[in-house]
């Protein structure tokens, strides 16, 4: 259950930090028919932005379902938050981001 409450805290965070802003944030949640899925999709500059949000520091396999996205138009820079110490990049267009930063 530690991974259910650690999502729900993050997605928390990032709706608050929108309305804070003055702003509603366009989220989506992906599933498909296969069980493949993104913790979390933001629409930014009309582009969606994946986000997994992972327990461990390590989760370097978190952005294989990001490749789902490209079906549905351009796909922005995805994030795998996590207990990483700082923020770096994995690949291209993926980044790890502590859980500090939020």
């Amino acid at each position: 259950m530690d991974g259910a409450f650690l999502e729900t805290y993050v997605v928390s965070e990032i709706v608050k930090s929108y309305y804070h802003a003055g702003r509603i944030p366009n989220i989506f949640y992906y599933r498909d028919n296969e069980g493949r899925e993104i913790d979390l999709m933001l629409e930014w500059e009309r582009k969606l932005c994946p986000i997994e949000i992972k327990k461990n520091a390590d989760p370097s396999h978190a952005s294989r379902h990001f490749a789902l996205l490209e079906k549905y138009g351009e796909c922005g820079t995805g994030l795998i938050i996590c207990s990483a110490d700082d923020l770096y990049p994995l690949k291209q267009n993926v980044w790890l981001c502590p859980l500090s930063a939020l």
